[in-house]
């Protein structure tokens, strides 16, 4: 039986989904629907913004209708699935446990506006020149840098057996 770190896997869940929580709660307060900060003019601003769609504003429609069901769904699956996952990771493969752990987190933390709000909110702006990447959160982040992470894991790093 493979001993599993569920101290770290906890840690990075708690701290992603709570950094998560927290800005958003902060950029609801201090900024209002739709406006934009400069943070840095002309490459990186902080907005309000609110996605009723998937990650980048993919399917940001006015009226989600049932899609919010689907993502809230798939959000449920993709932490069942991340659990199920580190319960029977091999030896050789823990290594993945914080990029699973960051998923899992940005999972949650997006999981937790869709089902208290209907949409997510996002507020990451950033744009170089005439391109203008949409609108994203720290779960986003979090889930990007995660898949990441993984996948550096079994291309360089897992033999499989």
């Amino acid at each position: 039986m493979v001993k599993k770190n569920w101290g770290l896997f906890g840690l990075i869940i708690l701290l992603a989904a709570a950094a998560d929580q927290a800005a958003k709660l902060a950029v609801s307060f201090k900024i209002n629907l739709h406006e934009s900060v400069p943070v840095i003019p002309g490459f990186f601003n902080i907005v309000h913004v609110k996605n009723r769609g998937m990650a980048f504003g993919i399917f940001n429609n006015p009226d989600p209708g049932p899609a919010v069901y689907f993502l809230a769904g798939a959000s449920i699956f993709a932490v069942l699935l991340i659990t199920f996952w580190f319960i029977n990771l091999k030896e050789n493969e823990k290594i993945v446990i914080p990029g699973l752990a960051l998923i899992m987190g940005g999972a949650i933390g997006n999981l937790i506006d869709r089902l208290r709000l209907n949409v997510v909110i996002d507020f990451l702006d950033i744009q170089i020149g005439s391109y203008h990447w949409p609108a994203f959160n720290i779960a986003d982040s979090c889930i990007t840098v995660g898949t990441a992470w993984v996948l550096v894991c079994f291309i360089f790093y897992i033999k499989f057996e």
